[in-house]
Parts: structure tokens; C-alpha cells; sequence
């Protein structure tokens, strides 16, 4: 009966220490994901709430995948036209701008060019428009998904042209917008948007839109809407960024005219 006790109680001081043992092998929980400071609060706490967009869906496809589904081929004779870009397209309504015209937003707040590189086929390519007019950049500038170099935002301009070209869809580029620090609510968005930075981009959407083989217009909403000190006109923008009514009502004609003008190009 000792023996038998002895061999039980041997068992189970066994079974613990084998349990201590593995528990103390596991390695330890994993620290919750983080991204690294951009020295801008604001920024920073947008960055964090997009961890999950950054890592399970970075061209955000799911945002316009039903709509998409749901659009119909162009018919014929239609001048179907894609407003592509970021949250200033993504506010804009297009319903009320211009009324009756087949113009299909797909703007995404936030968005920088590569993603919308991502997601072009999808939301551009695959709704076969006639032309697609592209504002980006402003938060490539920012530093959005990272900070980017003048020379990568660029290079995303210039593929997405490519594939647009390859698919018959003529480009226009929108000039990226002044922004203003004259108000509270404006002085963060100013503070992580260099205007030398938006000059610069702007020099070279120009100067590669004037190119004989690029097939690209350049649309110059900047000089329309930027003040004597080089800012955006405080009247445009209530935070310094996203244009207001007033912005929208000078950006829209200038829009139009260069849709009609890509749309005469495109005729046989």
C-alpha cells in the first residue's frame, strides 16, 4: 500500500512539474501592434484607428464593391465619367454639381495613392468610364500610410495614368489643393501639409500632363482657389483643407470644362 502511495504522489509531482514546465516554454503574448510617431497627435491618433484598414484591407476594396456590382454596363452614347480620389472627392456631391451627368464618385477619406492604386481596377477600370478625373496626393504629403517621398507619389501618378491609357480612359489630374492655417480647426492639417511640398507636386502633374505622350490633362484647381499668401483662401475651407460650398462651386465648372474638353479628345 506504501508503494503504492509513493508511486501516486511521485505521479503527480511529475504531472505539475511538466505542467510549469510547458507553461514557462510558451512564448509570451504578443505586444499589441503600434506604428511608429509621425510627431503630429492628430496624425498619430488616425494612424492607430486604420491599423485594421492598414492590415486587412489597404485599398479599403470593400468600400464601393456592392455599388460596383451593382453598376450597370455604360450605355451607349453614355459619358460615364469616375471622380477618383481621397476625402475631398469622397464629400463631394457630385448629384448636386452637376446634375443629370452619369459622374460616379469613388473617393475614400484618408487615402493616399497607393492605395488607390490598389483599388483603380475596381473602382475605375471596371466601370468602363470614358474619363476618369483624379485628385490625390495632399495625403501622400501628410504621411497618411507612411511618409512618401515626392518621387514614389509620382511614380504612382504615372502608373495609374498607364493603366488608364492601356484601357482607353482618358486622365485628367487635379492640381492637389492650397491649404490654410487661419483658423484653429486648420492649423493641424496645415502643420503635416508642407505648401512647398504641394508647389513641387503640382510643378511636376504639370509639367507630365504637358508631355505629347502621356495622353493626361492637368487640371489647375490650385490657382483658382490660393490666396496672395500662397494659402488656400480662408473662405473655401472651413478647416483649411476640405473645401466647403464656395470651394466646390469654383472647383465645379473648372471640372466640367475639363471633363468636355478630355470627352471631345476621346471622340473618334
Amino acid at each position: 500500500m506504501k508503494s503504492s502511495r509513493h508511486f501516486t504522489t511521485l505521479a503527480i509531482i511529475l504531472f505539475v512539474t511538466l505542467a510549469i514546465s510547458c507553461q514557462a516554454q510558451q512564448p509570451a503574448p504578443a505586444a499589441a501592434p503600434s506604428i511608429p510617431t509621425t510627431g503630429f497627435a492628430g496624425l498619430d491618433q488616425y494612424r492607430a484607428r486604420r491599423i485594421a484598414v492598414f492590415t486587412d484591407d489597404f485599398g479599403q476594396l470593400a468600400r464601393y464593391r456592392d455599388a460596383n456590382a451593382a453598376l450597370a454596363a455604360p450605355k451607349p452614347g453614355e459619358d460615364r465619367v469616375v471622380f477618383f480620389g481621397d476625402s475631398i472627392t469622397d464629400i463631394w456631391h457630385l448629384d448636386e454639381y452637376f446634375p443629370a451627368k452619369a459622374y460616379i464618385n469613388r473617393g475614400i477619406g484618408g487615402q493616399t495613392t497607393p492605395q488607390m492604386l490598389v483599388r483603380f481596377r475596381q473602382d475605375v477600370i471596371n466601370l468602363q468610364p470614358k474619363v476618369v478625373i483624379i485628385l490625390a496626393g495632399t495625403n501622400d504629403i501628410a504621411g497618411n500610410t507612411g511618409p512618401m517621398r515626392l518621387e514614389d507619389i509620382e511614380a504612382d501618378y504615372a502608373t495609374i495614368a498607364d493603366l488608364a491609357r492601356a484601357n482607353h480612359i482618358k486622365v485628367i489630374y487635379s492640381s492637389v489643393l492650397p491649404v490654410h492655417n487661419y483658423t484653429d480647426r486648420s492649423k493641424d492639417f496645415f502643420a503635416q501639409r508642407s505648401p512647398e511640398k504641394i508647389l513641387a507636386l503640382n510643378a511636376w502633374l504639370k509639367s507630365y500632363c504637358a508631355g505629347a505622350t502621356n495622353g493626361c490633362a492637368y487640371l489647375d484647381y490650385f490657382i483658382a482657389m490660393v490666396d496672395d499668401k500662397g494659402l488656400m483662401k480662408k473662405d473655401l475651407a472651413d478647416d483649411g483643407l476640405h473645401p466647403n460650398a464656395a470651394g466646390f462651386k469654383i472647383m465645379a465648372p473648372l471640372a466640367e470644362a475639363a471633363i468636355q474638353k478630355a470627352l471631345a479628345s476621346a471622340k473618334p
